[in-house]
Parts: structure tokens; sequence; C-alpha cells
């Protein structure tokens, strides 16, 4: 008779069937984080829309604020203007920056810094090896005291050989 406890165990816990080794996983991370991006950019464009929409129906056909006129134009342009603003910085954060400083140029960034790591700390160690030698005697970088070991008596334990 099988028990009941070992199949459920066996059966119950999740097993990792992903193949994906880790390059693909991370071409696959960053594939799904731009398409995020291009797709907040596309909800933002459409809230705009709509908002813009929203405001020149607030002023022109509702007649809100229709007086108020900051520098002779009014105010929902001032409105529809500033959000397009932080719009064009939307758009220019997803389609130039992240093309020219996305993940492909920090993996360059940091294989620059680890390259300059490298090349200090082999100067460094240049630098050790030149100020503080390792005697040549010695195969294993240990440096052992060949002179001859000194007794000392248990009379006269002080006495300085």
């Amino acid at each position: 008779m099988v028990d009941t406890k070992v199949l459920f165990i066996m059966f119950s816990k999740k097993k990792n069937t992903s193949k994906l080794d880790s390059d693909q996983r991370q071409l696959y991370e960053n594939a799904r984080a731009r398409a995020l991006q291009k797709k907040r950019l596309f909800q933002h464009f459409v809230i705009f829309l709509v908002g813009a929409v929203l405001l020149i129906v607030l002023n022109v056909v509702i007649g809100y604020q229709e007086d108020f006129m900051p520098l002779g134009y009014n105010w929902f342009v001032w409105a529809i203007l500033a959000w397009s603003f932080f719009f064009l910085i939307h758009v220019i954060n997803v389609w130039v920056t992240n093309s020219f400083m996305g993940k492909e140029w920090e993996q360059k960034q940091l294989e620059k810094l680890v390259a300059r790591q490298k090349e200090r700390i082999a100067e460094l160690q240049q630098q050790v090896d030149h100020d503080y030698p390792l005697s040549k005697d010695s195969g294993n970088n240990i440096v052992i005291d060949k002179t001859e070991p000194r007794v000392i008596d248990p009379n006269t334990p002080d006495k300085n050989y």
C-alpha cells in the first residue's frame, strides 16, 4: 500500500521546469521592461488626449473660468502646454535616453569600471612586490627562519643566547 503522505509531498511541490539559461532570462526581462515602458507611454498619451479634451470642454462648452486668461490665452491652453511638456519628457525618456543609456550601455560601463579596477589592483600588486619582495628561497612564498634552533636551559631560562 502506498503512503498517501509521500504521494502528497511528491506531487505538491512545484518543480522548476524553466529551460531558460541566465542570458535568455536576462534578455526576456529586458524585453519585458522595455514593453512595459512603451505601454506606460501609450497610456500616458491616451490620458493626455482625454484630459486635454476634458479641459477644453470645461472651458469652452461649460464656461468654467472663461474669464481667466493669463497672458492673453485661455487657462486650458497653458494647462495643456504644461502637460505636453511633461509628456514630451516622458517620450524622450522612453525613446531617446533609453536607446543611448539602456542595458547595453550599463553593461559596457560596468565592464570599463571592472577593467580599471583590475588595472589599479595590478599596479598596486607590482608596487607591493617591488617594495616588499618575497624571499627567493621559499617555493611556497613562506619565509622560513633557517637559523639553528635555540636550546633553553631549564635552570637558567633568562639567559640570552
